[in-house]
């Protein structure tokens, strides 16, 4: 009896970890430098941001987020937003979607970036308002 209670209670334990799935992150990661252009916001707990700069293989990008605090947390919430891009005579636009957290004078963003070329990128940086510069390491989704 003791047997079964211990090998039930390890597949109920072990069984999640079995099923995970890892993100499997692409070979074709960049660099993604932005320059904020504008900040504001109209109510003091919503706040847009517009950025310009360049992003790899899909050449100049203009950026736009919208910032929200749903959780009431503070330092930390989330964000969507919508990018457009021009490399010659190629265009993309994207959405984007994630959170973000103050970390000291900085703020980290995490993003899942659906773009219209059907890649998925999986975005992390840092973002100084103080410098004006958003800094992001970009790869896509396998």
């Amino acid at each position: 009896m003791m047997k079964k209670i211990t090998l039930i209670l390890a597949a109920t334990f072990c069984m999640p970890f079995a099923l995970a799935q890892d993100l499997d992150y692409g070979d074709d990661g960049f660099t993604a430098n932005f320059d904020i252009d504008s900040a504001h916001t109209t109510d003091g707990t919503n706040y847009k941001i517009s950025a310009t700069g360049e992003a790899g293989p899909y050449g100049r990008v203009w950026l736009s987020y919208e910032f929200t605090d749903k959780q009431n947390r503070g330092d930390s919430g989330e964000f969507t937003g919508f990018a457009w891009t021009q490399n010659g005579e190629e265009f993309a636009t994207a959405t984007l979607q994630g959170v973000y957290r103050r970390k000291g004078a900085v703020f980290q963003m995490y993003s899942l970036d659906m773009v219209s070329d059907g890649v998925i990128n999986i975005v992390s940086g840092e973002v100084d308002f103080v410098a004006k510069t958003m800094t992001f390491e970009v790869s896509p989704l396998k």
